[in-house]
């Protein structure tokens, strides 16, 4: 259980500022992503059945639709389509669009979408535009765009939005165009739109990646200017800050009044962040637990892995295995992919593991893009504990979680280039992925690297080198690095030795800068 719990600690590191932000209600309109497969795939997501008035000849088959009955209510909205309700017509461009009811078809989408701009119904626009923008061809994007400029005449908000994620995107230009992403959400920020101004804020907090535009204390105006009007997910982007006095003066008070008032909003994040401050910053895992566990009652699944950490460590309450394993099923099944990866994890380090069972909650860890579980899913392929051992199901794991930066799985995928095992050997390909592992610090991968420079093994021989990565990686704890060094220290000239010497002396104050 020893390991299990290493890993499990882990989640309680998790700093404040990570809580995720939650939109509230989503709409085809607010995902940064601009991707029709991000939709909820239910017409309330994207227009709600309460937008249309009871006497609404669309009304029963929207509400049935919602209700998961896609053909039946497809069979309900075609006849009014061809009829040429315009809330039908939209139905049954987003039942071919997500496949739901009818057969996918991106065609049917656009034919069904075009006929419901024709009578200027504003959802349908958006769809059109939003499958035009991400089409990957310029010509339609340009349409997409637009029909976005004519649609933003009348409605600044939800199409200026959405021309705003374009750029951000470089949907419409050869790069990323965040200052004209800016021009276009102020642009439906003053208009009305609380999502642009959240979006906005978002932008200036780099959480759309690096840009010359991030600036922490723009980020919390707009972010303020949001929860003033009302958005949950700002108001726990505020508190959090105001906690954190990262971009303004530390207040307490303030910054707990705006989590609460985000709870009361409906946005369950606020006690996961309440929790945050008083287990990372104030050091006080009772008054954390506490938060996290009115979070885990409302159905939180993030707060239930949190209480359950604390459970299994005895933090801030007496050790209770048995409450953490209740918690972490409640969290895996409401959908948490961490609580998935630590079960596995809980049901292999027991003495007769119920190896199935810990594969099934590995999977749905890795499916659900955990880098971590990927890896250890590529582990359990290689060990043969399901039977006998799965070497090319393990490079495909490793292999997505490498490219997903974790410096484990590149070296694990750099290992098994380096022999041959389930890939064709190759030495290049080795040195490149223990290249990247070594870059963040991955020890085994440091000494592999070693070996390569000092046997000139995929890169000229550098023996100084060699000798200093090893030396490295020994420092890191890798414990088989001395017997390396002492390997290459015997073909090494006292120059060489001095060299190494120096190297060693330049490499640890780089990692030293880069902390």
């Amino acid at each position: 259980m020893g390991g299990f719990l290493r890993v499990f600690k882990a989640i309680m590191k998790t700093h404040i500022g990570a809580a995720i932000f939650l939109f509230g209600s989503l709409t085809a309109y607010s995902a940064i992503t601009l991707d029709a497969a991000d939709n909820k795939n239910t017409i309330a997501n994207v227009a709600p059945a309460s937008k249309l008035p009871a006497s609404s000849p669309a009304a029963l088959a929207y509400e049935t639709y919602d209700k998961g009955e896609h053909a039946k209510a497809v069979e309900l909205a075609k006849p009014l389509a061809e009829k040429g309700d315009k809330d039908a017509i939209y139905l049954m461009g987003f039942a071919h669009e997500n496949g739901q009811g009818v057969e996918a078809s991106r065609e049917k989408a656009i034919e069904y979408y075009r006929k419901g701009q024709a009578k200027n119904h504003a959802d349908s626009i958006y769809r059109l535009a939003t499958i035009l923008l991400t089409s990957g061809q310029a010509d339609q994007a340009q349409e997409g765009r637009e029909i976005l400029e004519k649609q933003a005449v009348t409605d600044p908000t939800v199409a200026g939005r959405i021309l705003g994620e374009a750029f951000l995107l470089g949907r419409l230009t050869a790069e990323p165009a965040p200052e004209t992403a800016v021009k276009w959400w102020l642009k439906s920020a003053n208009a009305g739109d609380v999502m642009s101004l959240v979006m906005l804020g978002r932008l200036y907090d780099g959480q759309f990646g690096q840009t010359p535009l991030i600036n922490a204390k723009t980020a919390y105006e707009y972010f303020l200017k949001a929860a003033d009007k009302g958005d949950a997910s700002a108001m726990v982007a505020v508190g959090i800050r105001l906690l954190k006095s990262d971009a303004v003066a530390a207040d307490e008070k303030r910054g707990t009044e705006w989590l609460v008032e985000a709870i009361k909003a409906g946005n369950l994040a606020g006690w996961l962040s309440l929790g945050d401050y008083q287990a990372n910053i104030k050091e006080n895992p009772k008054s954390a637990l506490e938060y996290y566990t009115k979070g885990a009652d409302a159905g939180h699944a993030e707060c239930m892995l949190k209480a359950a950490a604390l459970h299994m460590e005895g933090k801030g309450t007496t050790k209770n295995q048995g409450r953490a394993m209740e918690w972490l099923e409640k969290s895996a099944t409401a959908g948490n992919a961490q609580a998935h990866m630590f079960l596995s994890s809980a049901i292999m380090a027991e003495e007769k593991p119920d190896v199935g069972k810990a594969y099934g909650h590995l999977l749905t860890a890795a499916n659900a893009g955990l880098p971590l579980a990927q890896n250890e899913l590529g582990l359990l392929y290689l060990s043969g504990k399901m039977g006998v051992a799965d070497i090319s199901a393990a490079v495909s794991w490793f292999g997505r979680a490498a490219q997903g930066g974790l410096a484990a799985s590149q070296n694990n995928l750099g290992a098994l280039h380096e022999r041959g095992a389930g890939v064709p050997q190759s030495l290049e390909n080795a040195a490149k992925l223990y290249t990247l592992a070594a870059q963040q610090g991955n020890p085994s991968a440091m000494l592999a690297l070693s070996r390569f420079n000092a046997a000139g093994a995929a890169m000229p021989m550098n023996k100084p080198l060699g000798w200093a990565l090893a030396k490295l990686a020994s420092e890191a704890g890798e414990k088989s690095a001395e017997n390396v060094i002492k390997d290459i220290e015997k073909g090494m000239t006292k120059e060489e030795l001095t060299k190494g010497k120096e190297e060693l002396t330049r490499m640890q104050a780089e990692m030293k800068k880069g902390k």
